[in-house]
């Protein structure tokens, strides 16, 4: 389906009209009348992009502050801005591949942050046997903070079990956490409790619930001030100046999307009576298996999100919920799923 408007809660093709539940626009920012007006304002001082590197003699303020108040919103020491999220995991990920780190991850986490190498958390249903054993080692384990089919954030419990001879580095992935989660949306990261976690990295796109062009990166200030020296940092683009301008001037649009996020997600719990789909009321997304629901859902003229990941055995079927979506909307969406 090829579209030449922007997906909001309705689609349009041709003289039909669809409902739309998919993306990742969950606080509906990229529509926000407001945001985008604050937009335009920043697009005027800042230009439509700024692709010097970041290394350069001349710099942009705004890089800076947005750095300082998104370390302080997430609970980070210190944030780096990138141009996308992939990059954001690239660069972490070729960090520690370069000082020789071990790498393991868990389940379908996202290929962004997952090493060439890299060997499962979790094998036939245990902790991988090298990560029990007493070889002193340094390793780094890489997580999505809500695993892709799951709708609450990773169990880190099982981190517990591994030897105590190895120096563990977590990289999370918040992307798809960062602008619901935690005490306003700031993400999971700050109220983990790892004890046996030595460091803990976050890397995480913007582009999801916050409809920014942009990644970035938050751990020790050690670290990030390494980082801004890697080549790869050095040689690449930086994230737009104007969209995180627009960001810093729309904080109080952005609590009030997350607002109605959430007001149409206790609706969902209220009313939803279909137990084959899985859905928590404090994340936005909601996912089956039965393709016949899938069909019937396009019978309605309801379009959902339906994919495959290259690293996935099965097709994803994902039901999004935004902000942007009325009363209307839910109530058809849950005539369907409730027949």
């Amino acid at each position: 389906m090829i579209l030449d408007h922007f997906p909001d809660n309705t689609i349009k093709l041709g003289s039909v009209s669809y409902l739309y539940f998919g993306g990742t626009a969950y606080l509906g920012m990229a529509t926000h009348s407001g945001f985008k007006e604050n937009l335009v304002i920043a697009l005027k001082k800042w230009g439509t992009f700024y692709g010097s590197s970041r290394n350069s003699n001349v710099k942009l303020g705004i890089f800076n502050r947005f750095e300082d108040y998104f370390a302080r919103f997430i609970g980070a020491d210190k944030v780096l801005s990138v141009s996308s999220g992939t990059l954001a995991g690239k660069l972490v990920v070729d960090y520690f591949g370069d000082r020789n780190y071990r790498f393991f991850h868990f389940p379908k986490t996202h290929p962004a942050i997952v090493a060439p190498k890299s060997t499962p958390v979790v094998v036939a249903g245990k902790l991988d046997k090298e990560l029990l054993s007493d070889k002193a080692e340094k390793i780094v384990i890489t997580a999505d903070a809500i695993e892709s089919g799951m709708v609450n954030p990773t169990n880190f419990d099982i981190l517990k079990n591994i030897n105590p001879k190895k120096q563990i580095t977590l990289l999370l992935d918040e992307s798809h956490a960062i602008g619901v989660l935690g005490k306003n949306g700031s993400g999971i990261f700050s109220s983990l409790d790892l004890q046996n976690v030595n460091n803990i990295v976050v890397a995480s796109s913007l582009s999801k619930a916050f409809s920014l062009s942009g990644g970035i990166i938050g751990g020790s200030c050690e670290f990030i001030d390494t980082l801004k020296e890697q080549s790869t940092f050095t040689s690449s683009s930086p994230a737009n100046a104007a969209y995180l301008e627009a960001f810093l001037q729309s904080e109080n649009f952005y609590r009030e999307q997350r607002k109605k996020l959430f007001k149409n997600l206790t609706y969902i719990k209220n009313n939803l009576d279909n137990k084959s789909v899985t859905f928590n009321k404090n994340y936005p997304v909601l996912y089956f298996d039965d393709d016949a629901i899938f069909d019937k859902l396009a019978d309605a003229d309801i379009i959902i999100s339906r994919f495959k990941y290259p690293t996935y055995k099965k097709t994803m079927n994902r039901i999004v919920i935004t902000a942007n979506h009325t009363r209307k909307d839910l109530n058809k969406l849950l005539n369907v799923l409730n027949s």
